[in-house]
């Protein structure tokens, strides 16, 4: 059994989980902490093997009759040491260790981590050793092989098998490995309906689920025979509380330097025409009022999306009101709930602005609330909003009757993202 384990590469990595053999990888005979550096894997200390050695562990959908139909060493185990990590985490994962393609599948990751913890003896895309003769996958086979059936002879108690041959320890080429290797880089690994479906970036539903639980708990605690407890529905503190003045709030950066502050964000969004911050504080100045406030509210008319580009007077829509802070001190006048009511905010490119936020990290911010990125129409792009799922909102320095066509956008994203996402702030 020993011998088996050192010859083939799969049964020996089951042995060292199994056994929880601690396993180390090596790059160019020095011990290496990097699986994406190593070139082999220590699997015993008597036993180091490359990590693009094939196993017998088949792809899906292949013929498995040469080495690039079967899944590599380092790919299993891959995927076991991955085993807990989620979906969005696992393929990150595989494709910054070299494995853009040719990592084992989510879908087939949870069967091979099981036969390799020997939860399970069988699996199905595993080659046997003994339907393998003595030779390794995709080795030619003789000429006359395809015409002469296996045969093998069933044991009974008075015969013993002395003729197996000893199988040899199939070495893979070097060079074949490198060029498989530059295949694999140019080769795009195909997409059905579940994998496109399935994302790159992770869901909460900590909320929904935190709804349920509770409705849950209420059922387990009801009595036989007592009402049904009411159905939980999208947005219940906040449609509990309908029947009040629940208007939507918007955030901006509290930096100086912003384009957008509180002393010209309602001649912008309300007036549609945009004035530097600094014209606006003197103006307010010249009037009697030096500091800004910490709340300001707007108010703008939403034409009905059934309605004529020239409105009537039937057709002009309601008046609905926002409210504006740059601050979470200024939001926490509107009560504990206030960040549902939250449905944009407008951020510089700086990520200092969110940390006393309700979530601090701008890809989280970014999920529960629209993000806005304000900038001049002459600015170089910001590499740091890429991945803050932002929508770029550019003013123009010097054409003031292009404002309202800018604004007019703002107001198309918030009222599509609020439609879908809190429409029981939208005014009916």
């Amino acid at each position: 059994m020993s011998s088996t384990m050192d010859s083939d590469p799969l049964l020996a990595l089951r042995h060292a989980i199994k056994t929880k053999s601690p396993i180390t990888y090596v790059a160019n005979s020095e011990p290496t902490t990097s699986l994406l550096a190593a070139s082999h894997i220590v699997l015993s200390p008597t036993l180091s093997l490359p990590k693009s050695t094939p196993t017998r562990y088949s792809k899906p959908g292949t013929s498995a009759s040469s080495p690039s139909d079967f899944f590599t060493l380092e790919a299993v185990y891959l995927a076991w040491l991955l085993r807990d990590a989620p979906v969005a985490e696992y393929m990150k994962q595989a494709r910054d260790n070299g494995l853009a393609v040719g990592f084992v599948s989510v879908t087939e990751r949870k069967s091979i981590v099981e036969w390799l913890e020997g939860k399970v003896n069988d699996l199905k895309r595993i080659v046997s050793l003994a339907a393998e003769s003595t030779t390794p996958p995709g080795t030619p086979t003789h000429p006359g092989a395809a015409t002469m059936p296996l045969i093998t002879p069933k044991r009974t108690a008075h015969t013993a098998d002395t003729t197996t041959p000893s199988k040899r320890r199939y070495v893979a080429d070097q060079q074949d490995v490198e060029v498989v290797k530059r295949i694999k880089q140019n080769e795009v690994e195909l997409r059905d309906r579940n994998t496109v479906l399935r994302g790159i970036k992770p869901n909460n539903f900590s909320a929904l689920r935190a709804t349920y639980s509770e409705r849950l708990k209420k059922l387990k605690e009801t009595k036989p025979g007592a009402g049904p407890v009411p159905a939980p529905t999208a947005g219940l503190p906040m449609q509990s509380r309908k029947a009040k003045n629940l208007y939507p709030i918007i955030m901006i950066s509290s930096s100086p330097t912003a384009l957008i502050t509180m002393h010209n964000v309602k001649r912008f969004l309300q007036e549609s025409l945009f004035e530097s911050s600094t014209a606006a504080r003197e103006r307010a100045a010249a009037a009697g009022n030096s500091r800004a406030e910490d709340v300001i509210h707007i108010d703008r008319r939403r034409v009905p999306p059934s309605s004529s580009s020239q409105p009537t007077s039937t057709s002009r829509g309601d008046i609905q009101r926002y409210f504006v802070v740059d601050s979470t001190d200024a939001l926490q006048k509107f009560g504990a709930d206030a960040w549902e009511r939250v449905v944009c905010v407008m951020t510089t490119g700086q990520a200092w602005q969110f940390r006393p936020y309700r979530w601090s990290e701008p890809r989280a911010l970014f999920h529960h609330v629209k993000g806005v990125y304000v900038s001049w129409a002459n600015d170089p792009p910001n590499t740091k909003i890429k991945d803050w799922n932002v929508t770029e909102l550019k003013i123009d320095p010097h054409r003031r009757h292009i404002d309202k066509s800018v604004v007019a956008h703002f107001w198309q994203l918030i009222d599509d993202w609020t439609i879908t996402n809190k429409p029981w702030l939208i005014k009916s």
